[in-house]
């Protein structure tokens, strides 16, 4: 019996980039145990998954749900590579994409993107993202969150707030996911060893930060009332409509292959409100309420509405038939300034 094993990009550049992004995946999971008020809280468990049996990579992320900590947490990170494929323009795609779902109504949620894209014409870029997600917001730990952010780079935070802003706006429901918002797209200043850095920092700053309001909300916070659970099961059911109506990201993810759907999943909260989630169908342009309604058909029908591994894998293959049938809505996804020609590529119909 064979065993399929991963391979991994060429490129220097890549190899760098995916240095990086393991670094910071071990540090984030080890904060977030950290942060954990249990001495028994588990460690995140390994998980891995092949693009193509390994011949184009792979990844791993780091998981864990429904601890007396969290509701789910995944910290994945990815390396694929078309080296093999002269008529790809993509050479390699590197990233850590992570969320934290806390248990408790009190304590926030928050959202991390770090990737490095290269081009087989030698060109790439840099995406970060970071954004602070309560179900309960708090005007101090917004402000902490926020002037991190600043804090790394001054000359790039106006332009990473305004396209964060932009890209996590829910047009239909008028509101934003979250209270803090970066978002830098397609960014290359020429200096590779200068923009690894600036990446490595806003990971570090997001980690640093994000462990200390979590590890203070957890270490203060009152037993929850069923008032901020049922609040908590409103963001996340928010949550969950952001992701699968808007997030380019994500449906790019589903549109180029159905190898990790569960991890591409894995940002999803533990439950949502099934009803409230159909009360949206009729808010969105067309022809998004037949996306709306065969998600929440896609869903169980208990109260509080589960969203397990299987109704991930249903609700990831629904995402991928909505947009096969109706390229035309790709239009109506979220994005900062440009569109990067990786995720273009993706999602335009072949």
């Amino acid at each position: 019996m064979t065993t399929a094993k991963r391979t991994y990009p060429e490129s220097p550049r890549a190899t760098r980039a995916l240095e990086l992004v393991e670094t910071l995946q071990l540090a984030l999971a080890r904060r977030l145990v950290e942060a954990a008020p249990n001495a028994d809280e588990p460690d995140f468990a390994p998980i891995e998954w092949l693009r193509d049996q390994g011949t184009h990579g792979g990844g791993k992320r780091l998981a864990t749900a429904q601890t007396p900590t969290f509701n789910r947490a995944s910290v994945n990170v990815s390396s694929v590579h078309y080296d093999d494929l002269p008529e790809r323009r993509l050479a390699s795609a590197t990233a850590i994409s992570t969320i934290v779902h806390p248990a408790h109504p009190l304590a926030p949620s928050m959202h991390m993107h770090i990737s490095w894209t290269e081009l087989k014409n030698g060109q790439g870029s840099w995406r970060v993202m970071a954004d602070l997600n309560p179900s309960h917001p708090d005007a101090q730990a917004t402000a902490r969150f926020t002037d991190a952010l600043r804090q790394v780079r001054e000359d790039l935070f106006e332009e990473g707030q305004a396209q964060g802003d932009r890209y996590f706006d829910i047009p239909a429901l008028g509101r934003t996911r979250g209270v803090a918002h970066f978002y830098l797209e397609g960014f290359n200043s020429g200096d590779f060893d200068a923009d690894l850095a600036m990446a490595r920092d806003y990971g570090q700053a997001v980690i640093a930060t994000y462990g200390a309001i979590l590890e203070e909300a957890l270490k203060h916070a009152p037993a929850p009332t069923d008032a901020q659970r049922r609040q908590q099961l409103d963001y996340h059911t928010l949550y969950l409509f952001q992701v699968l109506t808007l997030d380019r990201g994500t449906t790019s993810g589903l549109l180029v292959h159905d190898q990790n759907d569960v991890g591409i999943m894995g940002s999803l909260p533990t439950y949502i409100d099934r009803d409230l989630l159909a009360s949206w169908a009729d808010r969105v342009p067309t022809p998004q309420p037949e996306l709306v309604r065969a998600l929440v058909a896609a869903l169980p029908t208990e109260v509080p509405t589960p969203v397990d591994t299987a109704s991930r894998e249903r609700l990831a293959q629904v995402v991928r038939e909505h947009y096969q049938r109706h390229p035309e809505a790709l239009d109506l996804q979220a994005s900062g300034n440009t569109l990067p020609p990786t995720v273009d590529n993706h999602l335009k119909p072949r």
